[in-house]
């Protein structure tokens, strides 16, 4: 169902319209070796795999699809600072572990950084991101949560009053805001590509095409496709909510724990340097504080890039393109004399707390999930703290996969039902 549904989201991307795809990579077929098998070829599987190919093991990625056909490949590029929610963390955590947690968030842009550098991969990453608020109300939660971010964790923001709101955007939508210049954007499909093109150099085996079917547990786990399986000591599963698509659930315990949300994203005919640097002072990518909330950005060719509209229900909007539309224009008016050639979507992992969901399934198997629409830069730590794990380190990782995490209501029948009644509460509560 959930593939059935994707299909229709991946045909008009502009991403995708803005690289140059290498040819796949062979299917996997016969019976190979490895230290670990990565299940999936996202940013949080392909991270893993470069990190412990850095301390020595011999990697297997397995992809479904092509390198970054899932939510790494079609997301709103937005890298920031933090988690979804702040909660899960700190009303968990004592002071010192919610520190340490958030550190490992702020690390995760210093990795993003170091990667593009060390492996010279052009994907147009900007810094700068803007949180923004829509009204008085939220004006003053976000300028006391900047405060807080200060004192909790000693991370610096910059508060945007009212009265200087219009120096950093040229909207009228906005009240007030807060400006991170450690965070920012890029074309994730291209960073995805280049992990991808620096996993092959560093030896790593990776095959596209070749969705997992079974696994088997044991000792020496087995990693089952149609035409072939990987022995090794570990698996990684990095697949979040496509795990169990192609068949039999591979981990079915983690199927309750996740759940499937639309969202949606428009891209304009490009308008010129000069007027997209009108737009957003210095470029940046920026968010809203609702809990429904709309993402945007220029793109490196000038286009306005903008999502917001999400699906609780993993039905697609039917009228994509003129709802998408109308939302930019609240923000942007001045645009309603662009075209907009491009809108796609894909699913994201929630979480029922928005907390990430990292864990184990018995001594040998690694999952990483739940991210919750905030991963671009996450997946890439997620990556690192599992390889830290597996050579013997693992403080890190098991501080986040301390994180308690309830199965969402209704088991599978009665999940999305009750998930949308209660997103209609805060879609009421932002209008509020």
């Amino acid at each position: 169902m959930l593939l059935s549904k994707e299909a229709q989201l991946t045909q008009n991307s502009y991403y995708e319209a803005s690289v140059d795809r290498p040819a796949a990579s062979a299917a996997l077929g016969g019976r190979i070796s490895a230290d670990v098998c990565v299940v999936g070829a996202g940013f949080a599987g392909l991270s893993a795999a470069l990190e412990l190919r850095a301390k020595g093991y011999s990697v297997a990625v397995i992809e479904a699809k092509t390198v970054g056909w899932g939510a790494s490949g079609r997301n709103g590029g937005q890298a920031i600072v933090g988690y979804a929610s702040d909660d899960a963390i700190e009303s968990q955590f004592g002071a010192d572990d919610a520190r340490r947690a958030w550190n490992i968030t702020v690390e995760a842009m210093q990795l993003i950084r170091s990667r593009i550098a060390e492996h010279a991969i052009e994907c147009d990453f900007v810094p700068g991101f803007m949180n923004l608020a829509v009204n008085e109300k939220k004006g003053r939660e976000l300028a006391q949560a900047t405060i807080d971010m200060q004192k909790r964790y000693g991370y610096q923001m910059q508060p945007i009053a009212a009265a200087d709101i219009s120096n950093w955007i040229a909207s009228e939508r906005f009240h007030s805001g807060s400006f991170d210049p450690n965070s920012g954007h890029l074309h994730p499909l291209k960073y995805c590509l280049g992990l991808a093109a620096a996993a092959r150099a560093a030896g790593i085996h990776l095959y596209e095409n070749s969705p997992v079917v079974e696994i088997i547990r044991g000792k020496k786990p087995l990693v089952k496709t149609a035409q072939g399986e990987v022995s090794c000591d570990f698996v990684v599963l990095a697949g979040n909510v496509y795990l169990g698509a192609y068949g039999k659930a591979v981990a079915p315990e983690l199927d309750k724990r996740i759940m499937p949300v639309g969202t949606y994203i428009i891209a304009t005919e490009p308008m010129g340097q000069q007027r997209a640097d009108a737009l957003i002072r210095q470029r940046s990518a920026v968010c809203d504080t609702n809990f429904v909330l709309d993402y945007f950005r220029p793109t490196a060719d000038h286009r306005m890039l903008f999502g917001g509209r999400v699906s609780y229900s993993a039905a697609t909007p039917f009228n994509l393109i003129s709802s998408m539309r109308k939302r930019m224009l609240d923000v942007f008016p001045q645009l309603s004399d662009l075209e907009v050639p491009y809108a796609w979507g894909g699913f994201v992992d929630i979480t029922m707390n928005r907390g990430p969901d990292f864990g184990r399934i018995g001594d040998n198997m690694y999952y990483l999930q739940g991210f919750s629409g905030h991963g671009l830069a996450l997946t890439g730590m997620a990556g690192k703290l599992v390889a830290e794990s597996i050579a013997g380190q693992a403080e890190r990782f098991d501080l986040l996969a301390k994180i308690k995490h309830h199965p969402f209501p209704g088991g599978k029948l009665m999940r999305t039902p009750a998930l949308v009644l209660g997103m209609l509460y805060y879609q009421i509560k932002d209008l509020l």
